[in-house]
């Protein structure tokens, strides 16, 4: 089944996410359907609060053609898609940065370049339970850091340069107004 997206506006995406005490079959069925709506809206990420919840969890799953770096040799293929992250948190982190070009279900059809690790360490709970680490380097270690930012109430808007807000002001007040009457 698949869940509405909240949009940019709407008031549960600035709620800091809250932590999930056991993984039970409540969580393991949200997961589920968290995967299927991020595949429907062809999205690469989606945290709990982009569907109305608030559990501190997100999925991610980085196709392998897109999981490449500027020398085109994959940069996490140890890393098994898709990924359900849950009470997540970023251990560690290369000084390097990237910046590119970031979208958000949130904030349908607005991209903005955003600044990130290129590299990080990451701690997590997974469906089975256990805490697990990985290590992710470009595009996925970028998903990880913009869902972990829906887990604190970051949004994309708060990533973005001044000069993008203000060349974005007219979509963003769009995007909040339709999203008011759909509340």
């Amino acid at each position: 089944m698949s869940l509405p997206i909240c949009t940019y506006g709407n008031p549960i995406l600035r709620k800091k996410a809250d932590e999930v005490q056991d993984v039970t079959e409540e969580i393991r069925a949200l997961a589920k359907e968290m995967l299927e709506t991020m595949y429907k809206e062809r999205g690469v990420g989606l945290a709990a609060e982009q569907v109305g919840r608030t559990e501190r969890m997100f999925v991610v799953d980085i196709p392998p053609d897109s999981d490449v770096g500027d020398d085109g040799v994959r940069e996490n293929p140890e890393i098994e898609m898709p990924l359900v992250l849950i009470n997540p948190e970023v251990t560690g982190h290369t000084e390097d940065v990237q910046v590119g070009p970031e979208g958000c279900l949130s904030f349908p059809e607005i991209f903005a370049n955003v600044e990130r690790w290129y590299e990080i360490d990451a701690e997590y709970t997974n469906l089975d339970g256990q805490r697990t680490k990985l290590h992710a380097k470009g595009l996925l270690a970028r998903a990880i850091q913009h869902e972990l930012d829906h887990l604190n109430g970051i949004l994309l808007v708060d990533r973005m340069s001044h000069v993008k807000k203000v060349a974005l002001g007219g979509k963003l007040k769009r995007l909040v107004k339709q999203t008011k009457l759909t509340l």
